[in-house]
């Protein structure tokens, strides 16, 4: 088993953000997670990835406990995430982000001297992920010069860098025109699955969801009320009026 979630639970104050969720995943490659704002996505993921400590229930990731791993720990282990807000290097260009993922994953320190362009080794694999996403062509551009499109495909190729089993992607089509959100999901599920890497994606737009998902999983006031088939799921009373009262049936 790839992903063992058991009755995880997070609160803040008096609000549980995170109430009893349980699940697990092994074989799917598109498992997405949906519901309203303020259902618990964001903050699930941050307890998968190790941004956020459960108060109580586990994370077993390939058979380990990961509970008391933080971020880094849990990412050397195989476990990467992006977020719904670019998270980048803004003053590097694309080839110096993605480089910076494949050193830390090698455990290089990248420093003036000796300059990054004696890691021979570091910037062909660079160049490797970039060409994956279709960024081969903006290689020596800052993030500013990118379109939101292409600033989203960076922030989860630096992630897919680090060459994790299992990938975290919070919201990768926020921000995004709607004309271009099919085909930034296309580059990216292709990029990530011709990695072999297993996604968890929270997702809003709910075209893009039951276009690509294998598997959904559906929290509301930080349960989990379903979990499966997406037709299956799409079909359900209780999702179609949790998911603006049937907008999406």
């Amino acid at each position: 088993m790839l992903l063992e979630i058991k009755e995880l639970r997070k609160s803040f104050g008096g609000v549980r953000a995170i109430d009893g969720v349980s699940f697990a995943i092994d074989a799917e490659r598109r498992v997405f997670l949906i519901g309203p704002n303020g259902a618990g996505k964001t903050t699930l993921v941050n307890l998968i990835s190790g941004y956020l400590r459960p108060d109580s229930g586990a994370v077993i990731f390939r058979g380990k406990n990961v509970s008391g791993l933080d971020m880094r720990e849990r990412s050397r282990l195989g476990i990467a995430r992006s977020f719904q807000l670019v998270n980048v290097f803004w003053n590097l260009t694309v080839e110096e982000n993605l480089a910076m993922s494949v050193a830390s994953r090698k455990g290089i320190t990248l420093k003036p001297f000796p300059p990054l362009r004696s890691h021979r080794e570091v910037l062909e694999e660079a160049a490797e992920v970039a060409k994956a996403f279709g960024l081969e062509g903006s290689l020596d551009m800052l993030p500013t010069e990118l379109s939101q499109g292409d600033r989203k495909v960076l922030d989860v190729a630096m992630a897919l860098a680090l060459r994790p089993r299992l990938l975290l992607l919070d919201e990768p089509t926020s921000g995004v025109a709607t004309r271009d959100k099919f085909a930034i999901m296309e580059r990216i599920l292709a990029a990530v699955e011709s990695y072999g890497a297993a996604t968890i994606i929270v997702e809003h737009d709910m075209d893009v969801v039951f276009n690509y998902a294998e598997r959904v999983l559906v929290l509301h006031h930080g349960k989990l009320i379903a979990d499966g088939d997406p037709e299956k799921v799409r079909s359900r009373e209780d999702v179609r009026s949790v998911l603006l009262g049937g907008i999406y049936a």
